[in-house]
């Protein structure tokens, strides 16, 4: 898998940092729910960000996403 040859550190930033865009407020938009970036993160997994990492990740920030509301 061509993935498999991105350093796991850098397929691991990439998912913090796709995270960490999407719940923090940017001059061109307004901060999403943990609830959102979660379920965009599981939506592109396999695709833009390993499948893998992203199922540990999620679990881990859920509990984020249920303090968001």
């Amino acid at each position: 898998m061509a993935g498999e040859k991105i350093p796991l550190g850098a397929r691991i930033i990439a998912i913090a940092d796709a995270y960490d865009t999407i719940t923090s407020d940017r001059t061109y938009k307004k901060a999403r729910h943990a609830s959102d970036a979660l379920a965009e993160l599981e939506r592109c997994a396999n695709a833009q960000f390993d499948g893998t990492i992203v199922e540990t990740f999620c679990p881990h920030h859920a509990g984020l996403a249920q303090s968001d509301h």
